[in-house]
């Protein structure tokens, strides 16, 4: 199962439950509250991943390295008892909470030590009681909640004590030590507290390019033999990386030494762990919830009808393929240039339409309601279109339309006796068509014709010379233009490239609504993002494009 079949599962039990729902009657609480239940278990539903070890050991750099961001500050003293924690946000933002009643504050991620450091708050003077790190990461879009915990090692012992505190709250347990001194008695007081805890723990030694091959081979050698004698029921995996390797390997795009830094095989395993060992768990374990819901539904057809659909769901959760690729892992982290949808702009050659349309209707309703001889013009071409005509009257001051538009009704009112002299109905439809501007004769359909073969051959010009710095830079197309440009480039391999870049975008515009909507049911609106909170309004766009931009069709 990778993670986009689990998200998918997760959907249909969401839309099992609002089935579901559906079926119970509103006075009755108790279905009510169970099922709203549910729907939080789905929209909360994050894996935690504990992160721990003595100051210097290079923790920040190793979540930059996993999340392809260097945003996390470096380097800082992180000597009081808060955490820190980081999650996906649509934005990059740094949100405060505090001990007590007070309300979180927002302020820049670059003001973290301010809050998080003994210099900084001393002995917590600020009352803070959690600093949460948001990001617009792949790796944390996908389920993954990162806990910052303090350094160890301090001479604060609360440090220590709040890092064992949230042993239990983690699915998982990342224990960041170094080659410089691997695995000090505090981190193997923390590791054997994390063995009793039955959590999964992974041991990464940071900075394995200021050491030999020879020197690493004897570090691994000797942190192995320190873990076989902790009582666990899973021993602790053990990796050799380099956080500073892989953030240089990112920013020069080389392939060979991220490979090397040793980040790659970090991740390919925490997927794993997410996906065969916490996903498949949690899903099944909603199965069984959902099903108990389901045989307390009124009605035996119906609730034989869900259980059907609730058993095949279980039985494909249960004959998924296990195992995820070093792909899917780095894909979390370093999503190709359209992953971030928040970054992307809605379809410019609606933009380009919009402010074409705009210039010339900000210079004709002046004309209009003053020049005679464009009254007379505007009369016998028929006018704009319907659409365009409230493009106008957006525009047109009341007295500019009075003045403008009396020689049109006036025409149309003599059009209107001829067609009434005529007897009969055959030729009725004909003759009223002759009233209706068509795009040929709508002045503003002529621009945005225009304005569209324009922007599209841009476009399409872009794609021809470099399809892949073009598709980085362009913006979601709404459909209609999707398939101008579609038609206008010439290159197959550039055509589909622009195609499946669409597909990824619908897809993941998708998966964002689905999410929203499983929140909204949970009444956890709150825990939606950005691209979330707004991804209808982006679907919709992408769908039939700009508001005023597309005219229907009328067949003739």
């Amino acid at each position: 199962m990778d993670l986009r079949e689990y998200e998918r599962v997760k959907f249909e039990l969401a839309a099992l439950l609002r089935t579901a729902g559906a079926h119970f009657p509103a006075q009755i609480t108790d279905q009510s509250d169970r099922l709203r239940e549910l729907f939080v278990r789905l929209a909360e539903d994050r894996f935690n991943f504990v992160v721990v070890g003595r100051f210097n050991r290079g923790k920040s750099s190793l979540m930059n390295a996993l999340l392809g961001t260097d945003r996390l500050p470096t380097g800082i003293l992180p000597l009081t008892s808060v955490i820190t924690t980081v999650t996906y946000g649509s934005k990059e933002q740094l949100i405060i909470h505090y001990e007590g009643r007070r309300l979180p504050s927002e302020v820049s991620i670059d003001e973290l030590a301010q809050y998080v450091t003994q210099r900084e708050n001393p002995g917590n003077a600020r009352q803070v009681n959690t600093a949460e790190v948001q990001l617009p990461a792949e790796m944390l879009r996908r389920g993954f909640y990162f806990i910052d915990t303090p350094g160890l090692g301090s001479a604060i012992q609360e440090n220590t004590e709040t890092t064992e505190r949230f042993l239990p709250e983690a699915d998982a347990f990342v224990l960041v030590t170094s080659y410089e001194s691997p695995l000090s008695e505090e981190e193997l007081r923390v590791l054997r507290t994390a063995s009793t805890s039955t959590r999964r723990v992974f041991v990464v030694l940071n900075k394995h390019d200021t050491v030999s091959a020879q020197e690493r081979d004897e570090a691994l050698l000797y942190v192995r033999q320190q873990l076989s004698a902790l009582p666990a029921e899973h021993p602790p995996m053990v990796f050799s990386a380099s956080a500073r390797d892989a953030l240089d390997a990112n920013r020069t795009h080389d392939t060979a030494r991220l490979q090397g830094s040793g980040i790659p095989a970090l991740e390919t395993e925490l997927l794993r762990f997410l996906l065969e060992d916490k996903s498949t768990e949690f899903l099944l374990r909603m199965c069984d919830r959902v099903m108990d819901l389901v045989k307390t539904m009124p009605g035996a057809a119906d609730v034989a009808r869900l259980a059907e659909q609730v058993n095949a769901l279980s039985q494909r959760i249960r004959g998924a393929q296990p195992g995820a690729s070093g792909r899917d892992a780095h894909s979390l982290a370093h999503p190709a240039p359209h992953g971030g949808l928040h970054e992307l702009r809605s379809c410019e050659v609606c933009a380009r339409v919009l402010q074409a349309t705009f210039d010339f209707l900000a210079r004709y309703q002046y004309d209009l309601a003053v020049n005679p001889e464009v009254q007379q013009r505007h009369a016998e071409q028929g006018g704009f279109c319907p659409l365009h005509t409230w493009q106008y009257a957006a525009l047109a001051s009341p007295h500019g339309i009075c003045t403008g538009y009396p020689a049109l009704l006036e025409r149309l009112a003599g059009r209107l006796r001829e067609i009434a002299a005529v007897p009969g109905r055959s030729s009725l439809r004909s003759a009223f068509h002759t009233l209706l501007p068509t795009e040929n004769s709508c002045l503003l359909c002529t621009v945005r014709i225009k304005a569209e073969e324009e922007a599209t051959a841009a476009l399409a010009d872009r794609l021809r010379d470099d399809s892949q710095q073009a598709l980085q830079s362009s913006s979601v197309l709404c459909l209609p233009h999707l398939q101008l440009l579609a038609a206008a480039v010439d290159n197959a391999d550039a055509r589909q490239r622009l195609l499946d870049r669409e597909a990824i975008v619908l897809d993941r515009l998708a998966e964002d609504m689905r999410r929203f909507a499983t929140k909204h049911d949970a009444l956890r609106r709150f825990l939606a993002s950005d691209e979330e909170t707004h991804a209808y309004e982006r679907a919709l766009t992408a769908l039939a494009g700009r508001r005023n931009v597309h005219r229907v069709a009328t067949g003739s």
